[in-house]
């Protein structure tokens, strides 16, 4: 018995399909790349050039060109993450790689971060053969692990853009968001910002350049969370004010003194 074969609309939206995947792969592969030379930047672990290697340039234009690398990012992460610009993006992105073309401009404006960074590396503490260097580097694991452990709480391929290539690959209908909040959400309302801020200052030798990112990415990091949270009660209204209400922000165990603005989806 003869099977209908697949007619030229169907495969060419299929084959279309395949291009998202391969793209939003692409996409995530770059993203771990980055992260992970990041993890070693800000560690001196096995990169060719960490945080405070390579030449050393006036202390001025270093401030200077260090901070407007770490703004460059934070205004990228968070305004393409932003409601109104998705809904422009939209307008010229399939729905399927929207996320892993943010994903994708993220990778890239770190990179350029690592590649351009300038280094200043006169220490402000050197606490290496210490136990409290040792407690540091301690910190410094459970900081990335707290992170990669929030993203797969709330659906890790998902936050990175491969879960809806992968839907419209399957020809499956996205799935409309849902407020939750599993385990470590329940103490505190992001996780992954408390794991980054907690990796970017636990360093058993801290230097000018690398306490310059930590300040800087931390003013970043709080501008971020209060951005995401106006979005997600915008999305969830009341479920994720009453979250605000009993969960910290960044504190677990610490309750929301007064209703800011805040549900857990990918932002």
């Amino acid at each position: 018995m003869n099977t209908p074969s697949p007619t030229p609309q169907r495969s060419t939206r299929r084959a279309t399909h395949l291009l998202y995947l391969l793209y939003s792969l692409t996409s995530y592969l770059l993203f771990l790349l980055t992260t992970l030379y990041l993890i070693g930047f800000l560690g001196r672990l096995l990169v060719p050039r960490h945080i405070d290697s390579g030449p050393q340039h006036a202390l001025v234009v270093s401030i200077v060109v260090d901070i407007l690398l770490i703004t460059l990012f934070g205004v990228q992460h968070s305004f393409m993450a932003r409601k109104g610009f998705k809904a422009r993006l939209a307008r010229v992105i399939p729905a399927p790689i929207e996320r892993a073309t943010y994903v994708l401009c993220s990778s890239l404006v770190l990179v350029l971060l690592l590649y351009a960074w300038r280094p200043i590396a006169t220490p402000v503490w050197d606490v290496t053969s210490t136990v409290t260097g040792a407690l540091l580097s301690g910190l410094f694991w459970l900081g990335w692990g707290l992170v990669l452990l929030s993203t797969f709480l709330i659906s890790h391929f998902e936050l990175f853009g491969l879960k809806q290539a992968i839907r419209a690959f399957q020809d499956a209908q996205p799935r409309s968001s849902q407020f939750l909040t599993p385990s470590l959400y329940k103490v505190v309302r992001h996780p992954m910002y408390l794991g980054f801020l907690i990796a970017f200052w636990a360093t058993p030798v801290m230097s000018v350049g690398h306490l310059l990112f930590a300040l800087t990415s931390s003013v970043y990091i709080l501008i971020g969370a209060h951005l995401e949270e106006k979005d997600l009660v915008s999305a969830f209204g009341r479920q994720y004010l009453e979250y605000q209400q009993r969960v910290g922000m960044l504190l677990p165990f610490r309750k929301a003194s007064r209703a800011t603005n805040n549900p857990k989806s990918p932002p």
